[in-house]
């Protein structure tokens, strides 16, 4: 099983909608770990490590979020895993 890394920026309308923790509930559900956070400029950064299909999941579910997002466009760089993070967590 390949695990890979994935760091995400997503705009749209993301923050003020429950972006962060629905992304930390779908990434517990699909067992992966990181973090996730809003940035200042209105966009919201997420780093992903786990089993390449199920991080490939949560990418894809972060295409549309939650049911109040409006997800205008998701930058995605793939990054080499490094296995540092034991949850998924929301970061300030």
């Amino acid at each position: 099983m390949d695990r890979v890394r994935v760091h995400l920026i997503i705009e749209g309308r993301v923050q003020g909608v429950w972006f962060r923790e629905s992304t930390r509930r779908e990434a517990v559900s699909l067992r992966v770990y990181g973090w996730v956070k809003n940035l200042p400029d209105g966009t919201v950064e997420a780093l992903i490590e786990g089993p390449e299909d199920q991080v490939k999941k949560l990418v894809s579910w972060c295409h549309e979020g939650p049911p109040s997002a409006k997800v205008t466009r998701v930058r995605e760089r793939p990054e080499t895993w490094q296995g540092e993070f034991s949850s998924f967590d929301i970061a300030f």
